[in-house]
């Protein structure tokens, strides 16, 4: 961890313009999450960074490790704690960072294997929020050296960490939009692609939309496909 200097304030700077431009960017949310991790490693001289989020989906509500920059993609899969467990568990369900000196002597600390593989020491752990809103999951990063984080470096990182969680927040809207539009364009199609096949093949809604259904199934191709098909042959 290098000292805060003016040129680490620029370099911090930077990583929230970088994170910042992803708000706005094309990208999905893998992706997003990934250039965060990369861009808080190398703006603070930390040896790890890694990215949990809460996952809602799943009853009780779980935690799951969804990036980092130096470990094995292997590692990543299925990496999942409980809203109670571990360093991430407190840092959610207390919405205050958390700085461990050693993170071998840490009871709450839950990777002691990876640590002890990649030489990992110190660790400050930071929710990720948006303005006064619930948190969202957590980042932490990690030293190879015994490392004192200072209150403007814990600072710093909540700054980027809170800049990261608009941009995930974002990307999730952005796909939840796109996923909406696009079922929204399927299904007229659909509708139009029934029309035709009542017309030219005598049939009732409900038949028209099983007889694509079917075709869909048997062609192992989407509806949309089969509609864009069937409104393509009325035309020619």
């Amino acid at each position: 961890m290098e000292k805060i200097t003016p040129k680490t304030y620029e370099k911090y700077i930077k990583a929230l313009m970088d994170i910042s431009s992803a708000i706005t960017s094309e990208q999905y949310l893998e992706d997003i999450l990934k250039l965060i991790v990369m861009v808080t490693a190398r703006v603070t001289g930390v040896e790890i960074c890694s990215l949990w989020l809460i996952d809602e989906s799943e009853k009780p509500v779980r935690i799951r490790l969804k990036a980092t920059q130096a470990i094995e993609p292997e590692y990543v899969r299925d990496r999942a704690l409980t809203m109670k467990e571990g360093v991430v568990g407190f840092v959610i369900t207390h919405n205050q960072p958390l700085i461990v000196k050693d993170v071998l002597e840490e009871p709450r600390f839950k990777e002691k294997e990876m640590a002890k593989k990649l030489g990992l020491v110190s660790m400050v752990s930071v929710p990720l929020q948006v303005k006064n809103e619930k948190v969202i999951g957590v980042l932490n990063c990690f030293t190879s050296e015994p490392h004192e984080f200072s209150e403007t470096e814990v600072n710093l990182i909540r700054a980027v960490a809170n800049q990261a969680a608009v941009a995930i927040l974002n990307t999730e809207l952005m796909v939840q939009t796109k996923v909406i539009q696009e079922e929204l364009e399927t299904r007229k199609l659909v509708e139009r692609a029934k029309e035709v096949l009542m017309r030219r093949r005598n049939m009732t809604g409900e038949q028209a939309y099983r007889w694509m259904q079917k075709r869909s199934m048997d062609s192992r191709k989407s509806i949309r496909h089969i509609a864009e098909a069937v409104l393509l042959s009325d035309e020619i």
